[in-house]
C-alpha cells in the first residue's frame, strides 16, 4: 500500500536523498518547516517504510572494487528448489549488489563490483560452484555515465 506523500514530503526525501546525514535542524531549514514538524514527517517516513535506511555512499574505486559487472544468468530449472539454492548463493555472495528476475530471453541479471577480471573468475567460480547454471556471460562497465540512488520526485 502507497503512503501519501505530498509536497513537502518530496522535498524532505529529495533532500536526504542527497544528503541522508543532514540534521533535522538543517533539513527543516532546507524544506523551509518548523524543526518539531520536519522531525514528525521524517519519522512517519521512517515508520511507514518510505526512508528505508540511511547509508553512506563509498566511492568503489578508492576502495579497491573499481570494475562494475552485469552478469546475464539462464537456467534451463525454475523449481522451488533451485530458486531458494540460487538465492542463497546470491545473497551470500557480497560482491554481488544487485539481483533482478528478467522477463525476455534472460533469467536473471546480477550486478557486481570487483576488483578486476581476475576478482570477477573468483567470483564466477564460487557461484557456478553454488548453483547449477544453464548459460553466464558479463558484461564489464568500461564507463559510468550515470549512478545514482535518488528516486526521481
Amino acid at each position: 500500500m502507497a503512503t501519501e506523500i505530498d509536497e513537502i514530503d518530496r522535498r524532505i526525501l529529495a533532500e536526504l536523498q542527497r544528503d541522508g546525514s543532514l540534521s533535522v535542524e538543517r533539513l527543516a531549514e532546507r524544506v523551509h518547516l518548523s524543526r518539531n514538524a520536519c522531525w514528525r514527517r521524517v519519522k512517519r517516513l521512517e515508520d511507514d517504510g518510505v526512508i528505508a535506511g540511511r547509508v553512506a555512499l563509498v566511492d568503489a574505486e578508492k576502495v579497491g572494487l573499481g570494475l562494475s559487472v552485469f552478469i546475464m544468468v539462464r537456467t534451463s530449472n525454475h523449481d522451488p528448489e533451485w530458486l531458494a539454492t540460487f538465492r542463497s548463493a546470491v545473497t551470500t555472495l557480497p560482491e554481488i549488489t544487485g539481483v533482478y528476475r528478467m522477463t525476455g530471453d534472460l533469467d536473471y541479471v546480477l550486478r557486481a563490483r570487483v576488483a578486476d577480471v581476475k576478482a570477477y573468475d573468483r567470483l564466477y567460480q564460487r557461484l557456478i560452484a553454488k548453483v547449477p547454471l544453464a548459460d553466464v556471460s558479463a558484461s564489464f562497465v568500461m564507463e559510468e555515465i550515470k549512478e545514482t540512488t535518488a528516486l526521481p520526485l
